[in-house]
């Protein structure tokens, strides 16, 4: 029966993921965590989740030419060297996964806040930058922001998406919205499968759990997507938002 309830569990987050497109990992690890999974069970389990769930996009996505491979490699360079450094800083610092959970929980609240304010302002943010198509060139600050990421998405499972995809908004405002969302997950492909083998090293992931999830939500994905068209994206946008502030100030405070 919890077998049954967590494919269920799963088939809820992919059906909100296809409604809305936000990550799995900003709805997935704070379900665990009130199903009562430790944080770092939940981030480690979700990570793997996440890296399967986006692996099909990423071809997709390459397939039709959206994915502007430079900028992947580039942010690549500095997120996946700071997710493995990241996973040993871990290690050699705490002794047990318990010592650090709170660690993650306070890490995981911050970044499902910056995700709730990124939905609430991704609107403005396509019309400011509209009327500016200058690209930002420099490779250090591209490096830079992969580095940043690295951290935050191994410490959290959430970024790779909501936040990855507003930064290369801002970064590269001449890329189309089709090539921001194929490139994003390009980059969170590698970077969650990265961060889970870190979790996996550190003894944070729940694969029975992880099929389970899989099971429910990859079918979910799909009729979400089929019927993204037909509601109104801007109020599912607007309740998951204020969902999501209300969850990470709670994972941020408490």
């Amino acid at each position: 029966m919890e077998i049954l309830f967590y494919s269920l569990s799963g088939a809820a987050v992919g059906l909100i993921v296809g409604l809305t497109g936000v990550g799995g990992g900003a709805l997935m690890t704070p379900l665990l965590l009130m199903f009562g999974f430790p944080a770092h069970v939940a981030i480690g389990t979700d990570l793997w989740y996440a890296a399967i769930t986006k692996s099909g996009g990423m071809v997709a996505h390459h397939r039709r030419g959206h994915v502007r491979w430079r900028i992947v490699v580039l942010m690549a360079s500095g997120s996946l060297p700071a997710a493995a450094l990241t996973g040993l800083a871990l290690y050699f610092l705490f002794r047990h996964p318990e010592q650090y959970s709170a660690l993650l929980q306070s890490t995981l609240g911050l970044m499902l806040v910056l995700t709730a304010v990124v939905l609430i302002l991704r609107t403005r943010i396509s019309a400011r930058l509209a009327s500016n198509r200058q690209t930002i060139q420099s490779p250090m600050l591209i490096w830079l922001v992969g580095i940043v990421l690295g951290v935050l998405v191994t410490l959290s499972s959430v970024g790779a998406g909501a936040i990855g995809t507003a930064v290369l908004m801002m970064m590269f405002p001449a890329l189309l919205p089709k090539e921001v969302v194929g490139t994003d997950i390009a980059h969170a492909v590698p970077l969650t499968l990265t961060a889970g083998m870190v979790h996996l090293a550190l003894g944070n992931v729940d694969f029975a759990l992880l099929l389970a999830l899989i099971a429910g939500s990859l079918p979910a994905i799909y009729v979400g997507t089929s019927l993204s068209a037909r509601l109104p994206s801007r109020i599912m946008h607007s309740l998951l938002a204020t969902a999501l502030l209300l969850l990470g100030v709670k994972y941020a405070l408490f």
